[in-house]
């Protein structure tokens, strides 16, 4: 299972990684794809496609599933875009969250450290949408 971070900046895409490594351990392969290409606030399709094709791993190392989590909407655009570029193989296995960055790769994370399957592991992370931050008054 591989997750794919993207974010708009890449010290929050990089800290990100860091964060769910230590949550996953080894078991999960985390690839990001933050700022643009001469280090700019944005998101950058080629810089997409290359993470999530990292990601994807190859005939050698396939992933059994990639989840693409992403920080704001309109980063969605320069996702699509990656995504045309693929293989309808690596298409294939790829999914998209709509939950919230930095707590869906967490849940994700998790998930995916134990096993879980890319629904399960997809499921956590749109999940996290709800969490509540703060303890109940």
């Amino acid at each position: 299972m591989s997750l794919v971070l993207v974010s708009h900046s890449r010290q929050l895409a990089e800290g990100l990684r860091d964060m769910v490594a230590q949550v996953a351990g080894d078991g999960v392969r985390v690839e990001t794809a933050g700022g643009t290409a001469d280090g700019r606030l944005g998101t950058s399709a080629p810089l997409i496609e290359a993470a999530i094709r990292a990601a994807v791993g190859g005939a050698d190392a396939r992933a059994d599933g990639v989840l693409v989590l992403l920080d704001l909407g309109s980063a969605a655009l320069s996702l699509e875009i990656a995504l045309e570029e693929l293989d309808p193989a690596d298409r294939a296995i790829v999914r998209v969250s709509d939950g919230p960055l930095v707590e869906g790769a967490v849940m994700a994370a998790v998930q995916a450290s134990v096993g879980a399957s890319l629904d399960e592991v997809a499921l956590a992370a749109a999940g996290a949408a709800s969490m509540t931050k703060l303890p109940e008054a």
